[in-house]
């Protein structure tokens, strides 16, 4: 049986555009995997702790000089990492805020991105963990950034997905949403066209 995991990072949860789009692609992998299973993983409706002093060393300390506090925050990140880890596709909804990725999905990010887990260090630099899988990013945003030096995240995420491993990426933008009723509709109906294109390839 196959797994997606599902990642909102909209401050409006399910309801924002970026969501939205993730739900329509979940819904066509579920209709060609119809014994999948989706694992949904909302950071509206549960926020990850951003990362701390305290949370770093919970990481760093080994497992048996852990306090209990200590234990129970590497425990979260280990839930993390083991959904990511056993997804065998996993979608992300992607609004753009003020330039850059949801502080959310940066706190995932954080408690994910851990040294002996999901990447090592090696003499010829960081090597990623992570069995290589399909990553589907919904891309929401107000104006116009992609190809231009102000789309922070495309290159942000590609490079983080990269660094544990993970190569087989792809992006599905909405772009100017916030620009008007045509352009946002001309949007969306560009990215609803991209999702039915994947969910054919899906269903081959």
């Amino acid at each position: 049986m196959k797994t997606l995991l599902q990642i909102n990072t909209s401050l409006f949860s399910d309801h924002g555009q970026s969501s939205k789009l993730a739900q329509q692609f979940v819904e066509k992998w579920q209709s060609a995997n119809p014994d999948g299973q989706v694992i949904v993983r909302d950071l509206s409706k549960n926020p990850i702790p951003h990362l701390t002093a305290e949370r770093f060393q919970a990481f760093l300390a080994a497992e048996k000089d852990r306090s209990p506090e200590q234990a129970f925050i590497a425990a979260e990140s280990d839930e993390l990492i083991d959904e990511l880890r056993q997804a065998d596709v996993v979608v992300i909804g992607l609004p753009m805020y003020n330039f850059g990725i949801p502080s959310t999905l940066k706190a995932w990010i954080d408690h994910v991105a851990r040294v002996g887990h999901t990447f090592k260090y090696t003499e010829t630099g960081p090597v990623g963990l992570l069995q290589d899988k399909p990553v589907y990013l919904f891309a929401a945003r107000g104006g116009l950034y992609h190809g231009t030096p102000r789309d922070t995240q495309s290159a942000y995420m590609t490079h983080f997905l990269n660094f544990i491993g993970i190569r087989n990426i792809e992006f599905v933008y909405a772009e100017g949403l916030a620009m008007g009723e045509q352009p946002r509709d001309a949007a969306l109906d560009r990215a609803n066209a991209l999702i039915r294109e994947i969910g054919q390839k899906l269903a081959a």
